[in-house]
């Protein structure tokens, strides 16, 4: 499946979250219903939401943990248990997408939404989708090195002006 650049998770996250914490629900009387389509296929061409799709068996693994933990002996029961009350919470994941959706309303328009739908569907964007963090991974690799070689650089030229402006001589080495 695509995935969301680490920047562009984050960024999708906390408006995700932010909404949330703003009564997302009054939205939804408030945004059109063909904006809101478009937000929903801008956000299903983006896999904006993808990530999220771990957050029940997470739980779901953490609790059966805890529980085994605690009763030890119960172990088949327990995990029999808590994946089928899993089950029964999955069909929830629906109410996290309608809030994605409306988020992504409220925060571009529906030209800006099947814009981005068209690009992310398109060739070039799912090769950015899939390609881009690897090209910003490599790029921040590049940017360490050129970093690198300019304080090098700096200091050098620096203390070398500096010498000859107080017509000093080489400082001590440096440990």
């Amino acid at each position: 499946m695509v995935r969301f650049s680490g920047l562009g998770r984050f960024a999708s996250a906390t408006v995700i979250a932010g909404s949330l914490f703003l009564g997302g629900a009054a939205w939804a009387q408030e945004v059109p219903a063909e904006h809101v389509q478009a937000a929903r296929a801008a956000i299903a061409a983006l896999g904006v939401t993808d990530r999220f799709d771990d957050i029940l068996p997470g739980v779901s693994d953490r609790l059966k943990s805890q529980l085994i933990q605690a009763y030890p002996n119960l172990q088949d029961k327990i995990s029999e248990t808590v994946d089928s009350e899993a089950l029964k919470l999955a069909p929830r994941r629906g109410d996290l997408e309608r809030e994605a959706a409306l988020v992504y309303a409220k925060a571009f328009s529906a030209e800006e939404l099947n814009a981005m739908t068209a690009f992310y569907t398109s060739d070039a964007g799912k090769k950015l989708l899939k390609d881009g963090p690897i090209a910003m991974r490599e790029l921040m690799k590049a940017a360490d090195i050129w970093t690198a070689g300019i304080a090098r650089d700096l200091d050098k030229q620096a203390n070398e002006a500096m010498l000859k402006e107080v017509g000093a001589t080489e400082p001590a080495a440096k440990p």
